[in-house]
């Protein structure tokens, strides 16, 4: 039953929301002239995560539906070797893991998806994201439950689920993959890189044309990609703060004039926080942009920020007006946000 009513959601959604995509008015359309002529892509982060549970197939069927240009999928590896779907490496946040398996938490009291066997994983249903301590992140969104069944997606089902509705809807919806955490594997023996772009071959992701993004936050990770594994596809250098985590990374430096043309060398393009593109993010409702995206732009990089969500907004400022500062000012090329509707009917406004 429970699986009925989860494909019966989907599948009510889906409806839902492609006929609210057709029928959206469209209002004058504004000639924007863009550095590299392209109209701008719309990703959707973790899915259509800003309406219900993150990284699940019903909310990847829901952000096509919205019309998302690409749609993300955040991987990490398994024990037997298996590539999921899931925006952290840990899988107490978002499942209900500590209820099937009480005694698999790791010294760190954490559920590590490497200590895990796919068909383990798939025993678990997928909720509403939590913090560590079990509170609910976003309060406004989906209702915290398990009664729907969700489950945790591998890449494979992620790649059949979008290629099959490009068949039917024939449309050409992209992958935006985030290979997470790297440094992990290989205390584990395992070849995870490898593994993600043997996937994505398997399905015809090879070469610049490709429809899909391999993104990461770990530059070393993204050389091996381009060097040693010889890969064609278009790689995206994430941009984090340097935390202790990333001692080895310094993302300071990534955002200086040098430090953007030694990403080019390797890199398609960036994806900074949208705070990295402002001098006063957060701070002030009249925003100010530094030269990140001058710069970036000058490199021959395009810029795919992350991310805006419609119930997370700076004091002051709306959806809209945070997308003019981006995409008119800053001549972004691309960004992620939760609610990729919201995204999609201001490009379509502004740029189509």
């Amino acid at each position: 039953m429970k699986k009925v009513l989860a494909l019966a959601s989907t599948v009510a959604l889906a409806l839902i929301f492609s006929a609210g995509c057709t029928t959206t008015q469209q209002l004058q359309k504004e000639e924007i002239a863009l550095e590299n002529n392209d109209t701008p892509i719309i990703i959707a982060h973790r899915g259509s995560s800003g309406y219900v549970p993150e990284h699940t197939l019903l909310a990847k069927v829901m952000a096509y539906a919205q019309n998302a240009d690409y749609i993300e999928q955040d991987v990490s590896m398994t024990k037997d070797a298996q590539i999921v779907v899931m925006h952290d490496i840990f899988l107490d946040t978002n499942t209900d893991v500590k209820k099937v398996y009480p005694d698999k938490a790791e010294k760190d009291e954490r559920y590590h998806i490497i200590d895990f066997t796919l068909d383990e994983i798939k025993q678990l249903s997928v909720h509403e994201r939590t913090d560590e301590k079990g509170k609910v992140v976003f309060n406004n969104r989906f209702p915290y439950t398990d009664e729907l069944d969700l489950k945790v997606p591998t890449l494979e089902q992620e790649i059949v689920l979008i290629q099959g509705l490009n068949k039917s809807t024939e449309k050409n919806k992209g992958l935006y993959v985030e290979l997470k955490q790297p440094k992990i594997y290989p205390d584990h023996g395992k070849e995870f890189a490898r593994k993600v772009l043997a996937i994505l071959a398997k399905y015809g992701y090879d070469n610049a044309d490709s429809n899909c993004y391999i993104q990461c936050f770990d530059p070393f990770l993204l050389k091996y990609i381009k060097y040693d594994l010889h890969s064609k596809l278009r790689l995206i250098q994430l941009i984090g703060d340097n935390s202790a985590d990333d001692r080895d990374i310094d993302y300071n430096e990534m955002l200086t004039k040098k430090g953007l043309k030694e990403i080019a060398s390797y890199a398609y393009g960036i994806g900074p926080s949208i705070s990295q593109l402002f001098t006063n993010y957060g701070k002030n409702p009249d925003l100010k942009l530094n030269n990140v995206a001058k710069w970036a732009h000058e490199a021959g990089l395009r810029i795919h920020p992350y991310t805006l969500r419609n119930d997370s907004l700076p004091k002051g400022l709306t959806y809209n007006s945070i997308c003019d500062l981006l995409f008119k000012k800053a001549k972004i090329d691309g960004m992620f946000t939760d609610q990729p509707d919201l995204g999609v009917e201001y490009v379509t406004k502004n740029f189509k």
